[in-house]
């Protein structure tokens, strides 16, 4: 069995070990290119003057910063628990993972923090999904969202994945945020339609489903929870029911 995993390089690494101990071949497509910002050293410096903690919602903004500064003090607030890990593995000792998704973020931080002890740094891209400033705001927070990086659409699928595809090779594809689905659905129509008729879609929420309803899919599962963990174990759910 091969699935198609559409995540930044860096990010699919770990989850071609989990599709690959369950037997599954990884395809990769990555459909954002992760491009720092030329600025993003002063833009962080400016930002942190007083901050007492900072706000990661992607491992690709944890790698980011950590490239762009050598501050590892402050506590860190990740949305998950990818973002997390890679927040430890940079270096950063006090971290805590909400586990979900930006309001959960939000919940956590408001759970943890009070306002008037400085403002809050989220270090991101110069794109980002929910609304966790607005969240933060209504608890009177203060947040400082640092755009440190770009992603990137891709401009075509690589080498070799389209043959994949109208082969029938493909039977699953793994989708992470609304803006993959939807650069991978602008590259499939021309030509690739037919072929998802033949693919079961994963997505990590309803909105990336919602991004992915343009393309007939054999089906589309939404995980549970918007985290890795969920996803694979929707991914384990839909292969022992067809092993049933």
């Amino acid at each position: 069995m091969k699935a198609l995993v559409t995540r930044p390089e860096e990010d699919a690494a770990p989850l071609a070990r989990a599709l690959a101990e369950r037997g599954i071949e990884t395809v990769l497509a990555p459909m954002l290119r992760i491009t720092p910002v030329a600025d993003a050293s002063q833009r962080l410096a400016d930002a942190l003057i007083g901050a007492q903690a900072l706000l990661f919602t992607s491992a690709n903004g944890v790698r980011c910063f950590a490239r762009a500064s050598a501050r590892r003090e402050l506590p860190v607030f990740a949305v998950g628990d990818a973002s997390a890990a890679a927040a430890r593995l940079a270096g950063f000792r006090g971290v805590t993972s909400a586990g979900g998704d930006v309001a959960d973020l939000a919940a956590l931080v408001a759970a943890r923090l009070a306002p008037q002890h400085g403002a809050l740094v989220h270090a991101a891209g110069s794109a980002t999904a929910g609304d966790l400033a607005g969240d933060l705001a209504a608890k009177g927070f203060t947040l400082r969202r640092t755009a440190i990086y770009e992603a990137l659409p891709a401009t075509e699928l690589p080498a070799g994945v389209a043959a994949a595809m109208q082969a029938g090779a493909v039977e699953l594809a793994l989708f992470f945020s609304p803006r993959t689905a939807a650069a991978f659905v602008r590259l499939a129509a021309a030509g690739l339609a037919p072929a998802c008729g033949a693919i079961t879609a994963l997505g990590l929420s309803p909105a990336v489903a919602a991004a992915l309803a343009a393309l007939r899919w054999r089906e589309v599962l939404v995980a549970p929870k918007p985290t890795q963990g969920d996803l694979l174990a929707a991914l384990d759910a839909h292969r022992g029911k067809g092993a049933a």
